[in-house]
């Protein structure tokens, strides 16, 4: 017989369910266990929200990776290498792209519980943006300095940009376990260069797990807990937003003031677009439900937002019927800075491209694209990117997660061009250069540029930045360090600058830079012919002084790469209507007198000059096939 759910078990008590159906004819609702075990308990006094900043190389994924299993947010077998950096692109390069966040619960040894929401940040200078966005969310930032190698041009960007964000610094001395460290000279460095007191530094070994317990210490103790006021009307900042398949557009957000809770109707301040929140989480670094975020507590929402571009990184989050009355500052998007050309090898994959372009926009609203035709590579994009290194790993994304065979054109960089009647032009790519008549004037981008490199090498890196056209800003001294400031021209920098810079420096020369304003040059437009056919996927502006010497270079390159056809190719460089460089590619000639054995050589003549005018029409009807190598070594020119 079937126990009523009301009735008394045989020991007098009442049955489960019979309790939970009297509860809810009371109007108390069943509370999911995972909610509640999740729901802020501590006070604003027990959070800390921290980045960590280093150059690249210097060990901030391994200290998260360190941190999270100290802390238990992850089991012994869950544990990978960079576990905070989720792309296959990330761990095989050893880089951080994205930034990425986690919460840890730690208790200290004042025994008291703390929520730490940590957030890795890549160290490339390309993604300087992602850095300047995760600092805005936190109070605090972990300085990780390679014990070895010491103070780097990347160290100080990110350190600059952390004191600029009022944030509380905790140095830490990481590989202090290599044989070449030198835990006590990197501290005097770090004073000397940055200006910061590091007396009291951390000294740690995030491969090996040596002084990570100091490490989880000194956030508790040094760095600040957030303030905010939770009976205030909701105010949160979106640090950042990306496409996932099953849930739509995924929101990361800190939360300054009020409570963001589920079901709760928000206003995106900046787009002035409502949602109905309907999913509330943090990372540890697994997703995790919540019941709501309080002040100070960073966490992710989900609100059925169809496109990442409706969710604009920096804006004000607040209730739609209770409004914060001044929105935060935000941030200034990322702007590209670097273009060129993708085009599909097969023109049959141009909608492939399409697909995989757009895919990719969802996941980073700092890759810009718009669509192009080209006459001799057909339909692809002319694509915005943050640097070459951004360019890079789009393109290899594409490749690899879409099998896509693609081209790209020579990088460009974003020219102002002043035109006689007046109005100011844009110029992405360089096959849209107007006439040089309706041109006045032409001003191209500049960088402030930091090289830190060993003394030996110094004559080598100055050598290479007068050859760019570089202006020395400043020249001094960090121990056996030499720190160079250079203003350049973005033109030169984005072909081979790096590389070289690596080559020169025997791979020990550090580099970061800022864009910092537009000057007047006198730049002109180079045009590449092949067959007296102009190949606009190779058309550049180029400095009239390095024009002839680039030109020279790329006619050399193309000679070599470009197969020998039947007829006589002829590759030139011009400015205009001036031919500044010229080779040319043998024809391969067919023995058309083979046959002939003795007889009259007027004979012979004659079958070679029907030969000749044989290769004549055929170059002048015949197509050059262009292989995709050329291009690409082209790029690799050094002039």
């Amino acid at each position: 017989m079937r126990k009523d759910r009301g009735s008394v078990g045989a020991d007098g008590r009442r049955s489960v369910q019979s309790y939970f159906l009297e509860m809810r004819r009371m109007g108390v609702r069943r509370r999911r266990p995972e909610l509640k075990r999740l729901k802020m308990t501590q006070s604003l006094s027990h959070i800390r929200n921290f980045s960590i900043v280093a150059h690249i190389d210097h060990g901030k994924s391994t200290l998260a990776d360190r941190l999270i299993q100290t802390t238990g947010g992850l089991e012994s077998r869950e544990m990978v290498e960079q576990v905070l950096d989720s792309m296959d692109i990330e761990r095989e390069r050893g880089i951080t792209i994205k930034a990425n966040t986690v919460r840890l619960n730690y208790k200290a040894k004042n025994g008291e519980d703390y929520v730490l929401n940590l957030m890795d940040t890549p160290g490339h200078v390309d993604f300087a943006y992602e850095v300047s966005r995760s600092l805005a969310a936190c109070e605090g930032s972990l300085l990780v300095v390679d014990a070895s190698q010491g103070v780097e041009a990347q160290t100080l960007a990110n350190v600059y940009q952390a004191l600029d964000a009022g944030h509380e610094i905790v140095p830490i001395l990481n590989k202090i376990d290599l044989p070449a460290a030198e835990p006590e000279r990197i501290r005097a460095q770090i004073e000397e260069v940055i200006g910061l007191d590091a007396s009291n530094a951390v000294m740690i070994s995030a491969k090996t797990g040596i002084g990570i317990d100091l490490v989880l210490e000194a956030i508790v103790e040094r760095l600040p807990a957030p303030k905010g006021d939770r009976a205030a009307p909701l105010k949160a900042l979106l640090v950042d937003s990306w496409y996932d398949t099953y849930l739509g557009v995924v929101v990361l957000v800190r939360v300054i003031d009020g409570v963001l809770k589920k079901g709760s109707r928000i206003l995106m301040m900046g787009t002035a677009a409502t949602y109905e929140v309907e999913k509330i989480g943090v990372f540890g670094p697994k997703m995790k439900d919540v019941a709501d975020l309080g002040p100070g507590e960073i966490g992710f929402i989900t609100a059925s937002i169809k496109e990442v571009a409706d969710t604009r990184v920096g804006d004000t989050i607040t209730e739609d019927k209770r409004r914060t009355a001044a929105m935060l500052p935000g941030f200034r998007p990322a702007q590209p800075v670097v273009f060129c050309g993708l085009f599909p090898v097969d023109a049959a994959e141009f909608e492939d491209l399409r697909a995989a372009v757009g895919k990719l926009r969802l996941n980073d609203a700092s890759f810009t694209y718009e669509m192009e035709t080209s006459a001799a590579l057909g339909f692809g994009f002319r694509c915005g990117f943050l640097g070459l290194l951004h360019l890079e790993i789009i393109q290899e994304r594409l490749e690899r997660e879409f099998n896509l065979d693609l081209i790209a054109t020579a990088p460009s960089v974003v020219y102002k061009l002043y035109l006689t009647d007046e109005t100011v032009l844009e110029l992405h790519n360089p096959a849209d250069m107007p006439e040089v008549t309706k041109i006045e004037k032409i001003e191209e981008p500049w960088i402030r540029a930091t090289i830190m490199t060993p003394d030996e090498y110094l004559g080598s890196v100055l050598k290479l930045c007068q050859d760019k056209r570089g202006m020395q800003i400043d020249l001094s001294y960090a121990g056996s360090r030499a720190m160079v400031v250079y203003d350049l021209p973005l033109n030169e920098v984005v072909f081979d600058f790096y590389d070289r810079l690596k080559s020169v420096s025997k791979g020990y020369a550090s580099f970061d830079y800022q864009i910092t304003d537009y000057r007047e040059a006198d730049l002109v437009r180079m045009q590449i012919l092949v067959n007296a056919e102009p190949v606009d996927a190779l058309a550049m502006l180029v400095h009239r002084t390095r024009a002839e010497s680039r030109g020279r270079a790329i006619c050399e390159k193309l000679k070599d790469v470009i197969p020998p056809h039947m007829f006589q190719i002829p590759i030139q460089a011009a400015i205009g209507g001036k031919i500044i460089a010229r080779e040319t590619i043998r024809a391969l000639r067919k023995d058309v007198t083979a046959k002939c054995y003795g007889g009259d050589a007027t004979r012979k003549r004659k079958l070679l000059e029907k030969q000749k005018e044989g290769k004549k029409r055929m170059r002048q009807f015949g197509k050059v096939e262009i292989p995709q190598e050329a291009f690409i070594q082209v790029l690799k020119v050094e002039a």
